[in-house]
């Protein structure tokens, strides 16, 4: 694709929409379980609760992947002309850290449940084959990272939507309906 829409094509809307779906339910269940739950208070339904949160998390590895691919032959829109120079080199690394996230809070997670002696299930129907054993020392590295990646991607998100609701209401320039909408023919 050589000329740039001022649109996001209908597919990357698609990928964009379910992956937040998908990245926000995640986090609000493994925040729910990491912080109202206990093994002591809650047993199993806890474990059953993270199980769901590994569940749901994994199938961002692999949609990441697709986006990224998608991403790479089908060009973003233009930003608006009225955004400075500084603000979409904002917006620039901005994205690449939100790909960054998505990439590094689930292989995280998967290093953590693995050190931990755990499986990394995806949707319930497999489980990503194990790179490495059950080893304390791993966990105790890779837990803090995965819990300090998921409050700065957390951060991040609400910063992107914040961005995104500000282009559109104080700005009021396409780029939230350049990811809501396609041109009329």
């Amino acid at each position: 694709m050589n000329t740039k829409s001022a649109y996001y094509t209908r597919t990357a809307q698609f990928l964009h929409w379910l992956m937040a779906l998908i990245f926000i339910s995640a986090w609000i269940i493994g925040f729910y379980s990491g912080n109202f739950l206990s093994y002591e208070t809650d047993g199993a339904f806890k474990g059953d609760v993270i199980t769901l949160h590994k569940n749901i998390a994994t199938t961002i590895l692999f949609l990441v992947v697709i986006r990224i691919f998608w991403r790479y032959t089908h060009p973003a829109p233009q930003l608006p002309e009225s955004m400075s120079a500084g603000m979409k080199t904002l917006a620039h690394f901005g994205h690449l850290a939100l790909y960054f996230m998505l990439l590094a809070l689930p292989i995280t997670g998967c290093l953590f449940s693995w050190a931990a002696g755990h499986p990394a299930p995806v949707l319930y129907l497999f489980n990503i084959p194990r790179l490495l054993d059950t080893n304390p020392e791993i966990m105790a590295i890779v837990k803090p990272i995965h819990i300090y990646l998921s409050w700065a991607v957390g951060l991040l998100l609400a910063g992107h939507i914040l961005a995104a609701l500000k282009h559109h209401f104080v700005d009021k320039d396409t780029v939230l309906l350049s990811m809501t909408r396609q041109p009329k023919p």
